[in-house]
């Protein structure tokens, strides 16, 4: 068994897999009895596939927040790029652990190369001038297991620094920040793990804070 998910875990780029399923194959002798019953990590490490727009509401520190929750792929993008002339604010995931894939939809095309030109069209667009952008940079706990393994130069051939965490994921947040082509806006970036439920906490007080800092100035009464 372990055997079989060195070689899979060495492997995992080459495939369409899911990032959970490790996890999951791990756990495959505790989910297979009939008492099995999903902790609250197996719950966060579950995925579902964005389609569409999912609109999710939800009051925190006596806010009252409108979540837009729309889907990545190149097929879904028509559904949603024109509905958010007036939101408040952009998150952006980027799944750092994806550098050395490529897309479901196009396997001649690198997954971070692809997300690299939707921030560019995002940030840049007409309609967001005024908009806050916040990027955050996903999955840091696969990209630090992944990064001692796989170069970053797979990505970035002309990536000269080490490949540790630290070095490459600043790396790769100066490309997405190098997007920007206003002076006047300010990318605001996380390095996050969205099963990581205090680094969740900590990311979320500090976006919040941003969407209020911005709604005043906006108000004028900043």
């Amino acid at each position: 068994k372990k055997k079989t998910n060195d070689a899979f875990l060495f492997r995992s780029n080459e495939y369409q897999l899911n990032d959970s399923a490790k996890y999951f194959l791990d756990k495959l002798d505790e989910i297979g009895q009939a008492s099995y019953l999903p902790s609250t990590q197996d719950i966060l490490r579950t995925r579902v596939k964005t389609t569409g727009i999912v609109e999710i509401n939800f009051s925190f520190k006596d806010l009252n927040f409108r979540v837009f929750d729309v889907g990545g792929q190149r097929s879904e993008r028509k559904k949603w790029i024109h509905c958010f002339e007036d939101v408040t604010a952009i998150i952006f995931i980027v799944a750092l652990s994806e550098y050395d894939q490529v897309l479901v939809e196009d396997e001649t095309t690198n997954r971070m190369h692809e997300s690299l030109r939707l921030f560019d069209s995002i940030c840049n667009n007409k309609w967001f001038v005024n908009t806050s952008i916040i990027l955050f940079l996903n999955k840091k706990d696969l990209f630090e297991e992944k990064i001692a393994r796989s170069s970053l130069r797979k990505c970035f051939p002309e990536y000269q620094g080490k490949d540790d965490y630290t070095e490459a994921s600043e790396y790769i947040q100066a490309q997405f920040v190098a997007q920007n082509k206003s002076e006047q806006k300010e990318i605001y970036c996380h390095l996050t793990c969205a099963t990581d439920t205090q680094n969740v906490q900590f990311v979320f007080d500090a976006v919040t804070d941003v969407i209020i800092t911005n709604n005043l100035r906006a108000s004028g009464l900043y």
